[in-house]
C-alpha cells in the first residue's frame, strides 16, 4: 500500500503536466503578456514570484465569479511557458479531477478583468488572453432622466423669456412716464409767471392804423 502511494505521489506531477497541456482539451487559454512594451524601462522581471500572484488572481476570479471559496492558488496550472512571457493556462476544480469547462473559465476572467490587469500594471492589449476579446468599459449612466434634464433646460428658457417681458414692460412704462414729465416741462417754460399765475404769452401783431391820429399827423409835418 505504501508503495502505491509513493507511486501516486511520483505521477501527480505528470498527471497535472498532462493536465494542462495545450491541445490535449479546450478548457484552457493561451496567455501574452508584453511587460516591455506597457512599461518601458520600468518593466519588471517575470519570474516565479510573478506567477504565483497571476495564479493568485485568477483563483481570486474564479471565487468571485462561482461564489466558491474552495478554489486557491493550487487550482490554477500553468505550462507550456516561452521566453516572451506565454504560456497555458487551466483552472482544475478543487472538488474533483476534471478541469473548469472553458465558457466558465471565460466568464470568470472577464468579471475580474480590471483587477487582473491592475494586478500587473498592464491592460487588455498587454495582458491578452487569446480568444477572449476585450473588455470595454461600461457607459457612464446619469444617476438622473433624460427627460429631466429636457424639462429643466425648458423650463429655463420660459422663465427667462417671462423675466424679459417683464422687464421691457417696465423699463417702456418708464420711458413713457418720463416723455409725459419732458412734454410738461416745455409747456411751463412756455409760459411767464406773473402774481404766482401761469399766464400766456402774448404774441408781437402787427398795429391798425387809426384815422384820427394820421391826419393829425399829417397836419404837423405839414407844419
Amino acid at each position: 500500500m505504501l508503495s502505491g502511494v509513493i507511486l501516486i505521489v511520483m505521477l501527480f506531477p505528470a498527471l497535472v503536466l498532462t493536465m494542462c497541456e495545450p491541445g490535449t482539451h479546450d478548457d484552457g487559454y493561451k496567455v501574452r503578456l508584453s511587460i516591455k512594451t506597457a512599461l518601458g524601462k520600468d518593466a519588471y522581471q517575470w519570474n516565479e514570484d510573478e506567477k504565483f500572484l497571476f495564479r493568485a488572481t485568477i483563483a481570486f476570479a474564479m471565487r468571485a465569479y462561482t461564489k466558491d471559496e474552495t478554489y486557491n492558488v493550487s487550482s490554477v496550472l500553468i505550462c507550456n511557458e516561452t521566453q516572451r512571457v506565454s504560456f497555458w493556462i487551466v483552472v482544475k476544480s478543487p472538488n474533483t479531477a476534471k478541469l473548469v469547462q472553458q465558457d466558465l473559465l471565460e466568464k470568470a476572467i472577464i468579471s475580474s478583468r480590471n483587477r487582473i490587469n491592475s494586478a500587473f500594471l498592464l491592460s487588455d492589449k498587454t495582458l491578452e488572453f487569446v480568444g477572449i476579446t476585450s473588455t470595454l468599459p461600461s457607459p457612464i449612466e446619469p444617476s438622473y432622466p433624460v427627460w429631466l434634464v429636457v424639462f429643466g433646460v425648458v423650463i429655463g428658457i420660459v422663465t427667462l423669456g417671462i423675466i424679459a417681458i417683464i422687464v421691457s414692460g417696465v423699463l417702456a412704462k418708464k420711458r413713457k412716464i418720463k416723455e409725459i414729465e419732458d412734454g410738461e416741462e416745455l409747456e411751463k417754460e412756455d409760459k411767464i409767471v406773473e402774481n404766482g399765475i401761469y399766464c400766456g404769452v402774448l404774441e408781437i401783431k402787427e398795429g391798425v392804423n387809426n384815422g384820427a391820429f394820421a391826419h393829425e399827423d399829417d397836419r404837423l409835418t405839414k407844419l
